[in-house]
């Protein structure tokens, strides 16, 4: 791959789990105090039965998932790498990927968690997601998703 640096490693699929663990974490809590937040909101505008009182969490995962998706993109343009990849000690190569297709990296995965609160569709969601991960295991030597074929990139040991 151009702009790839000589030598680098790929990460392992476990230390790319782990980071979207440690991130999944983190939106989790966001998730949850924006449905709370919702919630409130729709109850006292007399909407939450709507959709069978299914509108907070259909809201709150469109806005978590976006935020996630939107978070993944700006990290990755920026330092190559996430919170969950840093602490990991892995990161996204190469440097020089335009931010569009950083852009449809991020919006092929994580943005399925935008589906995730539509039900019927959530399972489609769902089912991408463990498809993403499995592709990630198959993929060798360098173990790279859907997303990372789209964009052009590969996650490496960052060795710095």
């Amino acid at each position: 791959m151009a702009g790839t640096p000589a030598g680098a490693v790929p990460a392992e699929w476990w230390e790319r789990l782990a980071a979207r663990l440690i991130e999944g974490l983190v939106f989790g809590v966001f998730y949850y105090i924006l449905f709370i937040t919702l919630w409130g909101v729709f109850r006292t505008v007399g909407v939450l039965d709507v959709f069978d009182g299914r509108l907070p969490g259909v809201f709150a995962w469109l806005l978590a998932g976006l935020g996630y998706a939107g978070y993944d993109w700006y990290a990755v343009s920026r330092d190559g790498r996430t919170f969950g990849k840093a602490i990991m000690k892995i990161r996204v190569v190469p440097d020089d990927v335009p931010r569009s297709a950083l852009l449809k990296r991020s919006l092929v995965y994580p943005g399925p968690a935008m589906l995730m609160g539509i039900p019927g569709v959530n399972v489609l969601a769902g089912i991408f997601a463990f498809a993403v991960g499995m592709l990630i295991l198959i993929d060798k030597p360098l173990q790279r998703g859907p997303h990372d074929r789209l964009a052009g990139t590969l996650v490496v040991k960052d060795l710095r």
